[in-house]
């Protein structure tokens, strides 16, 4: 080692990797930016927006007037309608969850069979997934019509009575839950793609062990999909909370139905909005919906732990 050489010091490499981190982060940012930009604009500006005007009386036309929790006051105490809707939303949300779901699973398992044509059968069952909202519903409204509707002429063909699906407030929900199967698809390609991340293994080591088609089954494909599940279960949960388009379709605008019964949250939401101009007590509800669905999704998160599998915990 020669005389000019010096060691570089202790503190000198650690300003280095400080220096080197700073630069990372600026550049994790300037790459997250366009990210963060479309965050605040798109959501977070909303939401605070959202929240000053439920804090107002505000029909749009006028500037905002100042008064308080009473929208939130009236909400919960002097107008049932909320209340009305948030059970015909839950009503639909825990009939069509489940059920999308058990469906999902039941068609991504027959998808997952190797068989000829398997692409063509996997296109047909996406199909109506990416149908626009507007046509399915014009279409089911023409299934579901009590006197000349294809489901009811079905019905009738082996003995059953006819069902007034959209005319009768005991079956106007069970009416869109069966209609929510129309988009299963999506979930349908979710649960494909995790049965096919499925070790192959797992499945051989069972069959060593004698277990049968059902106790695979049970013991290999239901735990690790449960990452599956339980993304396809929240989207769900978010999704049928917010139903709108096929509802104001179906009954022809916001109106809600026989007696209300297919009043959902966001058509009533619609309603103030739009048909009474409350902009102000319209902003509420949606804060309303908003803390619902994030104290539902939270649960579902923290529940997460007694019931979700990943493979690297199989692993250990």
């Amino acid at each position: 080692m020669s005389v000019g050489t010096v060691r570089p010091r202790h503190r000198d490499w650690a300003h280095a990797l400080r220096s080197l981190r700073f630069r990372e982060a600026i550049l994790g940012v300037l790459f997250a930016l366009p990210w963060l930009i479309r965050l605040f604009a798109m959501h977070l500006y909303p939401i605070l927006t959202a929240f000053r005007y439920s804090l107002t009386q505000y029909s749009i036309i006028g500037a905002p007037k100042w008064i308080g929790l009473d929208n939130y006051v009236k909400l919960f105490t002097r107008d049932r309608l909320p209340m009305q809707a948030l059970y015909n939303s839950a009503y639909y949300s825990l009939g069509a969850v489940p059920l999308g779901l058990v469906t999902a699973l039941f068609l991504a398992l027959l998808l997952n069979q190797k068989i000829r044509g398997l692409s063509v059968y996997r296109a047909i069952f996406f199909i109506p997934a990416v149908v626009p909202g507007v046509a399915s519903s014009v279409l089911w409204l023409w299934l579901l019509n009590p006197r000349v509707g294809l489901i009811n002429y079905l019905l009738t063909s082996v003995g059953l009575p006819r069902v007034p699906w959209t005319t009768s407030a005991l079956w106007i929900k069970p009416a869109f839950i069966l209609m929510s199967l129309w988009g299963v698809g999506y979930s349908t390609v979710i649960f494909v793609a995790g049965l096919q991340d499925i070790p192959r293994h797992l499945y051989e080591a069972a069959e060593i062990d004698g277990a049968g088609l059902w106790q695979r089954f049970r013991n290999v494909t239901i735990p690790m999909l449960t990452p599956t599940i339980f993304f396809n279960l929240v989207m769900g949960i978010i999704g049928s909370l917010q139903i709108f388009g096929p509802a104001y379709i179906i009954l022809a605008g916001p109106q809600g139905g026989p007696q209300n019964a297919a009043l959902f949250y966001v058509l009533y939401l619609f309603q103030q909005a739009f048909s009474f101009l409350n902009m102000g007590y319209a902003s509420a509800l949606a804060i309303v919906l908003f803390l619902v669905i994030l104290v539902l999704t939270l649960l579902v998160f923290r529940s997460s732990s007694l019931w979700v599998y990943y493979e690297t915990e199989v692993r250990k």
